[in-house]
């Protein structure tokens, strides 16, 4: 058995020709060109793919090769997964599987009758080899497409294999070649995107997922992974940001840069020194940006919108709206510039190589439910005093509360399976509405000022924005009114307890 490590990239179409003539790849020991095709092979009902394996045929030149690959660690673009590859003779053999497990389970007569074709890729590919003591980097280019239920995807990829040599090679690679092009890493496979294809699932805004931690991790270790985990949680919704104009990619990458912040003020105690300003300070200009496109966003669908849909015959709301989207188009565009530029992957890149490889443990460190334990209890009497200062009349000391709100909900989510099944649910449930609740108000409060400088000196927009603040009045009362309660309740929350250790 093999053990595949590598890190994969996604390269901007129109960046092809721009990394061919990247004098890094001149320094290569050797370069060698293949066109490459592949059929993955699964059973109808997908069983395999259910169970992490990938079995794949691949023919070099006349040659078939049958591969097997399981399911292993995967990590915003870089991998390490178990492999066992071998000649194909017309028929699937998987006697030299050394992992009784995958093998005993692939032979079974039964599975091999219903082994079909569920698609195929076409690609050339073009490899160079760097020294990198003591074994070499294979880096690679693969340019074709992907096939699948009548359909097809370009592919574009660049990826970045070890071959003996150690993890930090692949990063100094890859930090010399996004320096001219844009590389961003790639959390889909072939075989992944080949698999939507067939399953004609379409691409869709990706929430933030559930990291999965256990007592035994030590605290660093738990915050490594949630970290991580967020910049997975941007990368997956990277391409539809520049691809689509649904709002909501953008509004899940700065969800991801926030979950990031606050895992990085939640472990502060355990973090290296250093590291938190080099995952902090990088993506700075990027919550700016994302954050300018997303209130624009939100001006426009939920504060002006509502009320050209109310009064359809109010002259002077249309060029209000009007202005406001020329603004939120122009936030969007400068998103999507940053999004599209080489500093963007550039800095992931940075992220990445900085939570890898895991630094030693020390054994006198303090357990993960202790950790947890202290710093939820922190949040709380925060946010308690929070709560007890917070004044209805006052924007600011509500602004205030919401983040207080947020950082507990967030960390609730983060420690979430230290706990027994559905413990924190309705904690996160509560933390979640109020956060809501507060965030329209901010929303509201913020509007006028955001609304005035789209009207200018103009007095009928001016007098648009008061018809808005009017018509939302109303509503800004309600959303107060149900807060008054929740200030009562924050002051009562009880943490639920954690699982026995």
């Amino acid at each position: 058995m093999a053990e595949e490590v590598e890190l994969k990239l996604a390269l901007a179409e129109d960046h092809q020709a721009r990394f061919l003539r990247h004098p890094l790849l001149k320094q290569a020991l050797a370069r060698h060109v293949e066109t490459l095709d592949n059929i993955y092979y699964d059973t109808a009902d997908l069983s395999l793919r259910r169970r992490g394996i990938g079995l794949r045929l691949r023919r070099k030149g006349r040659l078939w090769l049958q591969t097997v690959k399981q399911a292993g660690a995967s990590h915003a673009g870089l991998s390490s997964r178990p492999e066992w590859e071998g000649p194909y003779s017309g028929h699937f053999d998987f006697s030299e599987i050394d992992d009784p497990t995958v093998r005993e389970w692939l032979q079974r007569p039964k599975l091999l009758t219903r082994i079909v074709p569920i698609c195929e890729t076409r690609f050339r590919r073009i490899t160079w080899t760097f020294a990198a003591a003591p074994g070499t980097v294979l880096l690679t280019l693969d340019r074709g497409w992907i096939i699948a239920n009548g359909c097809r995807e370009a592919i574009s990829e660049v990826e970045l294999e070890l071959a003996g040599a150690p993890v930090h090679a692949i990063f100094a690679l890859a930090a010399q070649l996004a320096q001219r092009v844009a590389l961003t890493p790639s959390v889909l496979s072939k075989a992944e995107r080949g698999y939507r294809l067939h399953l004609g699932t379409p691409r869709t805004p990706i929430k933030a997922a559930t990291v999965a931690l256990s007592a035994a991790l030590p605290p660093f270790e738990a915050f490594r992974r949630i970290a991580l985990s967020c910049l997975e949680h941007l990368q997956q919704n990277h391409h539809g940001a520049l691809n689509s104009d649904d709002p909501e990619y953008i509004h899940q990458m700065r969800v991801a840069t926030r979950r990031l912040r606050a895992a990085l003020r939640l472990f502060a105690p355990v973090l290296p020194a250093g590291l938190a300003d080099s995952l902090r300070l990088p993506f700075a200009a990027l919550m700016t940006c994302l954050g300018r496109a997303r209130d624009l966003d939100v001006l426009l669908a939920e504060i002006a919108n509502p009320v050209l849909t109310a009064l359809p015959n109010e002259p002077r709301l249309p060029a209000l709206a009007g202005d406001i989207t020329n603004r939120r188009y122009a936030a969007r565009a400068e998103a999507l510039a940053l999004l599209a530029a080489p500093d963007y992957g550039r800095t992931l890149l940075s992220a990445l190589e900085s939570l890898h490889p895991v630094p030693a443990v020390d054994s006198l460190e303090i357990p993960l439910q202790s950790f947890a334990t202290g710093r939820l209890r922190r949040l709380r009497k925060k946010l308690r005093r929070l709560a007890a200062a917070a004044e209805l009349d006052d924007p600011v000391s509500l602004h205030a509360l919401r983040i207080g709100v947020k950082r507990l909900r967030y960390a609730l989510e983060f420690f979430a399976p230290l706990a027994p099944a559905g413990a924190f649910a309705r904690a996160l449930q509560r933390l979640a509405a109020l956060q809501d609740t507060l965030g329209q108000l901010n929303d509201l409060a913020n509007a006028g000022a955001l609304l005035m400088d789209c009207a200018g000196d103009d007095p009928r927009l001016r007098e648009a924005v008061t018809l808005i603040g009017g018509w939302h009045g109303p509503r800004y009362a309600a959303l107060l009114e149900s807060v008054t309660p929740e200030l009562g309740r924050l002051a009562r929350l009880r943490l639920p307890p954690f699982a026995a250790a």
